[in-house]
């Protein structure tokens, strides 16, 4: 996997790793939190939510713009960490301000603003050596792998810490009670029996006799467990800061290169090649904006889909993809399955064969010791996208070495084109499966005194969790199609001397991209479903269209 691979990769693997992490921490459950904690709306949860993803990205141009002026990328990423890791202290501190804890997203989008753009500018900086420029975009993805890799562990560590809060308090998890909770100490709760049944069945004290009291008590305990989640995350940026200290000495001083480079020309280029790459980079920017809408509706719509409209419960098979320990038994057994039957050596062989058995007879231990009925937390869906790009990211890879070997692979750009099509057939994955259901503005009325009263979804608006999962899993396929290959193509198109503006100016899109996530949750209350994503739908299709037809000129750009 690694041969023909600077060390530096490596490094930049390792110290990305622990950053995801937070990142998807925040991605699992933030929108979830701040409805939880502030009572707030899809519509104003999805306004902070959008914001926080714009500043996120759109400062990653600050940080292009500094680490360019000084050529101290590295500096500027070890400040990004540090950063960062102030911001999800502050986030860790139980009972804080809503202003406080946006005052938190702020230093966090800061740090990241400072990290994210450098650190894959770096990365582009090792392959501009002529002896590693042919397994750029294979570096690329190996880069993504261990982005999603701390990403895959991030919402089973999040809803972890969060449901044993909730139990040394004396409440089981309800993704349904908090909206409840906040809407029955407004008046605004429709039916009182029902928020009492849910009461007494997340209760380890027995039934609920002061409604009023367990509202408030359970909104705490939940929001509080959501913080100390948030101070894992934390903990996480301390074995980003550990790796970087150590081994950043094998990444690229574009401090030094350029000096030497300054006395022969090297980082010159002439104006008119300069504009036809920027101009190349510009329009797939805006290809990045739409893609990037519908696709981080993973922590807002999709996640609302997952709270609301996915079954609380599952059986003992489907549990193993919603418990750490089970999935990681079964991921364990493909991973030997497939070692057995591909390698060719002996020994691996038979660790594969090893693996596929122990594994595979724990997997089934964990299935056959599961109940019938075992409860799943809304947040754990986020890990599916993670954990697909780490299965995946070698297929892929696979694949387009394949093609490449009889001139067939695709080129850059038409890998964005065809990954922003694989993007519309996910949405339309789970359009399908909001035909019939309830929508969220069907459950919401003005009663016969004015005043809004709320329903909760009905359990026959609840389908099965393999239409979510099926969803995220095509969306994947449609990532390593875009955002991979995307960072591959800024880092070979970007001028020398626009190398950390551009990678940020691929973030800036991606911001924009992100701010537009508001549409979702603005139009979650007022359309039905099938129509919501529809609209992403129309999206990919026109953003595919779009990049078919200027597709000359940047493959031009790339030759």
């Amino acid at each position: 996997m690694l041969k023909g691979h600077p060390k530096g990769l490596m490094v930049a693997f390792f110290s990305n790793m622990g950053e995801r992490f937070g990142f998807y921490t925040m991605m699992a459950i933030l929108v979830l939190f701040l409805q939880a904690k502030y009572g707030l709306s899809e519509q104003e949860a999805g306004g902070y939510y959008s914001w926080f993803y714009f500043g996120i990205y759109a400062l990653a141009l600050l940080g292009g713009l500094l680490a360019d002026w000084t050529k101290k990328y590295k500096l500027v990423i070890l400040a990004g960490i540090l950063i960062m890791f102030a911001g999800y202290m502050i986030m860790g501190i139980p009972g804080n301000t809503l202003t406080i804890t946006l005052v938190g997203l702020f230093t966090i989008a800061l740090g990241n603003g400072l990290f994210k753009g450098n650190l894959q500018a770096v990365v582009g900086q090792m392959y501009d050596d002529p002896k590693y420029s042919k397994v750029r975009d294979s570096a690329f993805m190996i880069f993504y792998m261990g982005i999603n890799i701390g990403a895959f562990f991030a919402p089973f560590v999040a809803t972890g810490v969060r449901n044993w809060f909730l139990k040394t308090q004396g409440f089981l998890h309800d993704g349904s009670l908090p909206a409840m909770c906040h809407a029955f100490m407004r008046g605004e709760q429709a039916d009182a029996s029902a928020f009492q049944k849910l009461a007494d069945g997340a209760s380890l004290n027995g039934p609920i006799t002061d409604l009023g009291t367990f509202a408030q008590t359970y909104i705490d305990a939940f929001s509080r467990g959501y913080n100390y989640a948030f101070a894992i995350a934390a903990g996480s940026m301390i074995l980003s800061l550990m790796v970087y200290l150590i081994f950043n000495k094998h990444l690229p001083n574009k401090e030094k290169v350029s000096k030497e480079d300054a006395k022969n020309d090297v980082n010159k280029m002439p104006w008119a090649e300069e504009k036809k790459r920027l101009i190349a980079l510009g329009l797939v920017f805006i290809v990045v904006i739409f893609f990037w809408m519908s696709f981080h509706q993973n922590g807002l719509t999709l996640t609302f889909f997952a709270r609301d409209y996915t079954v609380k419960e599952v059986g003992a098979f489907t549990n193993i993809f919603f418990n750490l320990q089970s999935i990681l038994a079964f991921i364990g057994a493909i991973a030997g399955f497939f070692i057995m039957l591909f390698r060719k050596k002996v020994a691996e062989k038979v660790a594969g064969l090893a693996m596929f058995g122990i594994l595979g007879w724990l997997t089934y231990y964990f299935v056959s010791t599961s109940g019938s009925s075992n409860p799943i937390a809304p947040e754990v869906f986020q890990s599916f996208n993670p954990l697909f790009i780490v299965a995946l990211t070698f297929p892929v890879m696979a694949i387009f070495a394949w093609l490449s070997k009889k001139n067939l692979e695709p080129s850059t750009p038409k890998k964005i084109g065809i990954g922003m099509i694989i993007a519309a057939v996910g949405f339309l994955v789970i359009l399908t499966a909001s035909l019939n259901l309830v929508s969220p503005h069907e459950l919401q009325y003005v009663d016969e005194t004015g005043k809004l009263s709320f329903h909760a979804v009905p359990d026959s608006s609840r389908v099965l969790p393999y239409w979510l999962m099926s969803s995220y899993l095509i969306l994947t396929i449609a990532e390593l199609f875009l955002s991979p290959m995307g960072l591959s193509f800024v880092s070979k198109v970007s001028p020398p001397r626009f190398q950390g503006l551009m990678q940020g100016g691929w973030l800036l899109a991606t911001a924009l991209g992100n701010k537009l996530l508001f549409v979702g949750s603005f139009f979650w209350g007022k359309l039905d479903l099938w129509q919501l994503w529809a609209i992403f739908i129309v999206c990919c299709l026109l953003s595919a269209a779009f990049v078919f037809s200027i597709m000359k000129r940047l493959e031009k750009a790339t030759s």
